[in-house]
């Protein structure tokens, strides 16, 4: 159950900010409106006044003045943002570091000057 509100409330989240809800808005209107004028009107005459934008209803009216508010708050947050992607952050180029040689370790080995005991000792 939770797993479920929780994916609807990301749809609706979603739906907010894309502005599909003022879609959504906008077409109840036009249907609201389309059967309104059919009742004295034609299928075609209907129509025609409801997508001519002369004859808006009042939830066109908000749904136009919501859209022009969205807008204005849109266009200063896009400002505000853009101000601070303008600040230019210093470039450093390093160059690879040099080279360093060590010196070959030299293998030192013991030579053994005496040489074996003859005969060789044997284990008792």
């Amino acid at each position: 159950m939770l797993l479920r509100l929780g994916k609807w409330l990301v749809v609706l989240a979603l739906v907010v900010s894309t502005g599909a809800h003022w879609l959504a808005l906008q077409s109840v209107a036009w249907a609201t409106m389309a059967v309104r004028f059919s009742q004295t009107d034609t299928v075609a005459v209907a129509l025609e006044k409801t997508f001519n934008g002369q004859n808006p209803c009042d939830l066109c009216k908000a749904v136009a003045e919501g859209q022009k508010n969205e807008r204005k708050e849109a266009v200063l947050k896009l400002d505000v943002k853009l101000e601070l992607l303008l600040q230019a952050s210093p470039i450093v180029v390093l160059r690879p570091p040099a080279a360093v040689q060590t010196p070959t370790p030299v293998p030192t080995f013991f030579a053994r000057t005496e040489a074996p005991p003859t005969p060789p000792p044997r284990l008792a």
